[in-house]
């Protein structure tokens, strides 16, 4: 069962850092208009920090998305950004272990919701929120750059094998 989990996900992670490979440092760092002037960076970092927010709940029991470190360096060092995605890819094969996700979902500082969770659950999630974050990298990265893309790059698994199944 690890496998058909943190597969994906590993795969996705390299997957992007082979596009951040062919970025030059202020491709990566370049605000997008369309996309709220966020860069490439800073859409790569969020990923980053999700995953090693994770990492953490895992030693700790305990996940908060909402309290990840925002690391300015990850956001405007694409070399570094490419180390923690190869960091965060080679450690990411663990055993499930039950956790415990608090989110807050308003802003006038009441008590976040506690859920029980998985390891694997939040891995599962994490390769949804990757997906996600990098079909908007793709319009970043076409903003930025010529560099050509990876077939499926920001697309989920499951409309990949719709679109499959459409053409046949």
């Amino acid at each position: 069962m690890i496998n058909r989990i943190t597969e994906p996900a590993t795969d996705l992670l390299h997957q992007l850092k082979k596009v951040l490979e062919k970025l030059t440092d202020e491709q990566y760092v370049r605000k997008i208009p369309v996309l709220s002037n966020a860069s490439v960076g800073q859409h790569t970092r969020h990923i980053i920090e999700f995953y090693q927010e994770l990492e953490k709940g895992y030693t700790t029991g305990y996940i908060s998305y909402d309290a990840r470190k925002r690391d300015h360096e990850t956001e405007t060092q694409r070399s570094c950004a490419i180390q923690q995605l190869l960091t965060i890819a080679a450690g990411i094969k663990k055993p499930d272990k039950l956790l415990v996700l608090e989110a807050g979902y308003n802003t006038g500082g009441q008590i976040p919701a506690r859920v029980s969770t998985s390891y694997q659950r939040e891995l599962m999630y994490n390769i949804e929120h990757t997906v996600h974050h990098m079909a908007l990298l793709k319009i970043a990265v076409h903003a930025v750059s010529e560099v050509e893309l990876p077939e499926g790059f920001g697309v989920g698994v499951s409309t990949i094998k719709y679109r499959k199944t459409c053409a046949q």
